[in-house]
Protein backbone atom coordinates (compact mmCIF):
# COMPACT_ATOMS: atom_id res chain seq x y z
CA UNK A 1 0.00 0.00 0.00
CA UNK A 2 1.79 2.98 -0.72
CA UNK A 3 1.20 6.22 1.22
CA UNK A 4 -1.49 8.30 0.96
CA UNK A 5 -0.61 11.25 -1.75
CA UNK A 6 -0.28 15.03 0.24
CA UNK A 7 -2.83 17.18 -2.00
CA UNK A 8 -2.14 20.43 0.06
CA UNK A 9 -5.51 21.17 0.25
CA UNK A 10 -5.46 24.72 2.62
CA UNK A 11 -3.13 26.06 0.33
CA UNK A 12 -5.00 24.88 -3.42
CA UNK A 13 -7.80 26.44 -1.80
CA UNK A 14 -6.55 29.60 -1.08
CA UNK A 15 -5.07 30.26 -3.91
CA UNK A 16 -8.16 29.32 -5.80
CA UNK A 17 -10.11 31.28 -3.96
CA UNK A 18 -7.47 34.58 -4.67
CA UNK A 19 -7.56 33.67 -7.75
CA UNK A 20 -11.13 33.75 -8.52
CA UNK A 21 -11.45 36.88 -6.72
CA UNK A 22 -9.32 39.29 -8.39
CA UNK A 23 -10.97 37.49 -12.12
CA UNK A 24 -14.69 38.41 -10.72
CA UNK A 25 -13.43 41.74 -9.04
CA UNK A 26 -12.16 42.60 -12.75
CA UNK A 27 -15.12 41.83 -14.51
CA UNK A 28 -16.56 43.82 -11.42
CA UNK A 29 -15.33 47.28 -13.04
CA UNK A 30 -17.26 46.46 -15.93
CA UNK A 31 -20.55 45.63 -14.22
CA UNK A 32 -20.12 47.63 -11.49
CA UNK A 33 -21.81 45.17 -9.52
CA UNK A 34 -18.99 42.82 -7.33
CA UNK A 35 -19.98 39.21 -6.04
CA UNK A 36 -21.48 39.98 -2.40
CA UNK A 37 -23.71 42.42 -4.56
CA UNK A 38 -24.95 39.79 -7.33
CA UNK A 39 -25.57 37.25 -4.07
CA UNK A 40 -27.86 39.62 -2.63
CA UNK A 41 -29.61 40.72 -5.44
CA UNK A 42 -29.95 36.67 -6.35
CA UNK A 43 -31.86 36.23 -2.53
CA UNK A 44 -34.14 39.26 -3.06
CA UNK A 45 -34.69 37.70 -6.34
CA UNK A 46 -36.25 34.69 -5.04
CA UNK A 47 -37.73 36.72 -1.86
CA UNK A 48 -38.03 40.65 -2.05
CA UNK A 49 -38.97 41.89 0.72
CA UNK A 50 -36.85 39.80 3.27
CA UNK A 51 -35.33 40.70 6.53
CA UNK A 52 -31.97 42.38 6.59
CA UNK A 53 -30.40 39.59 9.29
CA UNK A 54 -32.11 36.81 7.12
CA UNK A 55 -30.22 38.14 4.13
CA UNK A 56 -27.11 38.47 6.01
CA UNK A 57 -27.03 34.88 7.65
CA UNK A 58 -27.57 33.65 3.81
CA UNK A 59 -24.57 35.34 2.87
CA UNK A 60 -22.74 34.55 5.55
CA UNK A 61 -22.09 37.77 6.91
CA UNK A 62 -22.13 39.34 10.07
CA UNK A 63 -24.36 42.41 11.35
CA UNK A 64 -21.47 44.98 10.27
CA UNK A 65 -21.08 43.37 7.36
CA UNK A 66 -24.65 43.14 5.86
CA UNK A 67 -25.12 46.49 6.91
CA UNK A 68 -22.22 48.03 4.93
CA UNK A 69 -23.67 46.01 1.97
CA UNK A 70 -27.22 47.19 2.34
CA UNK A 71 -25.49 51.05 2.84
CA UNK A 72 -23.69 50.45 -0.91
CA UNK A 73 -26.72 49.10 -2.74
CA UNK A 74 -28.61 51.63 -1.08
CA UNK A 75 -26.77 54.39 -1.96
CA UNK A 76 -26.12 52.53 -5.68
CA UNK A 77 -30.03 52.59 -5.92
CA UNK A 78 -30.18 48.98 -6.34
CA UNK A 79 -32.01 47.95 -3.10
CA UNK A 80 -34.20 49.87 -0.86
CA UNK A 81 -34.44 49.60 2.71
CA UNK A 82 -37.90 50.02 4.98
CA UNK A 83 -38.58 49.37 8.61
CA UNK A 84 -40.33 46.22 9.31
CA UNK A 85 -44.17 46.69 9.86
CA UNK A 86 -43.91 44.15 12.77
CA UNK A 87 -40.84 44.86 14.54
CA UNK A 88 -39.25 48.61 14.29
CA UNK A 89 -35.91 47.52 15.03
CA UNK A 90 -35.72 45.30 11.73
CA UNK A 91 -35.34 46.49 8.09
CA UNK A 92 -36.49 44.31 5.49
CA UNK A 93 -34.97 44.67 1.66
CA UNK A 94 -36.47 45.35 -1.25
CA UNK A 95 -35.57 45.39 -5.52
CA UNK A 96 -35.28 48.55 -7.21
CA UNK A 97 -35.98 48.36 -10.86
CA UNK A 98 -32.11 49.28 -11.32
CA UNK A 99 -31.40 46.55 -8.54
CA UNK A 100 -33.69 43.97 -10.84
CA UNK A 101 -31.90 44.96 -14.09
CA UNK A 102 -28.05 44.63 -12.32
CA UNK A 103 -29.53 40.97 -11.06
CA UNK A 104 -30.69 39.92 -14.71
CA UNK A 105 -27.04 41.16 -15.79
CA UNK A 106 -25.15 39.43 -13.03
CA UNK A 107 -27.12 35.91 -13.20
CA UNK A 108 -25.94 36.51 -17.62
CA UNK A 109 -22.22 36.71 -15.55
CA UNK A 110 -22.58 33.53 -13.27
CA UNK A 111 -23.40 31.30 -16.57
CA UNK A 112 -20.26 32.41 -17.75
CA UNK A 113 -18.52 32.09 -14.12
CA UNK A 114 -19.96 28.63 -13.80
CA UNK A 115 -18.75 27.49 -17.24
CA UNK A 116 -15.27 28.22 -16.89
CA UNK A 117 -15.60 26.50 -13.10
CA UNK A 118 -17.24 23.32 -14.50
CA UNK A 119 -15.06 22.96 -17.99
CA UNK A 120 -13.40 19.71 -18.43
CA UNK A 121 -14.82 18.31 -15.32
CA UNK A 122 -18.06 15.33 -15.00
CA UNK A 123 -21.06 16.43 -13.46
CA UNK A 124 -20.14 13.82 -10.72
CA UNK A 125 -16.90 15.73 -10.19
CA UNK A 126 -18.83 18.88 -9.61
CA UNK A 127 -20.84 17.13 -7.09
CA UNK A 128 -18.24 15.67 -5.05
CA UNK A 129 -16.16 19.10 -5.66
CA UNK A 130 -19.70 20.81 -4.51
CA UNK A 131 -20.70 18.76 -1.50
CA UNK A 132 -16.82 18.70 -0.05
CA UNK A 133 -17.32 22.88 0.02
CA UNK A 134 -20.32 22.13 1.67
CA UNK A 135 -19.08 20.66 4.24
CA UNK A 136 -16.51 23.42 5.04
CA UNK A 137 -19.56 25.56 6.75
CA UNK A 138 -20.62 22.63 9.45
CA UNK A 139 -17.28 21.34 9.90
CA UNK A 140 -15.49 25.44 10.45
CA UNK A 141 -18.77 27.42 11.65
CA UNK A 142 -19.71 30.57 11.42
CA UNK A 143 -18.30 31.90 14.74
CA UNK A 144 -20.19 34.02 16.77
CA UNK A 145 -17.36 37.16 17.80
CA UNK A 146 -17.22 37.01 13.68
Amino acid sequence: MSPRREHRLVFLLSVAQRRLQRWMAARTQASGVTAAQSGLLFILGQRDGVLMGEAGAALDLGPPGISGLVDRMTAADLIKRRADPDDGRAWRLWLTPAGRAAMAQSKAGLAEVNARLTEGFTEAEIDVVARWLTTMQTRFPRGEDE
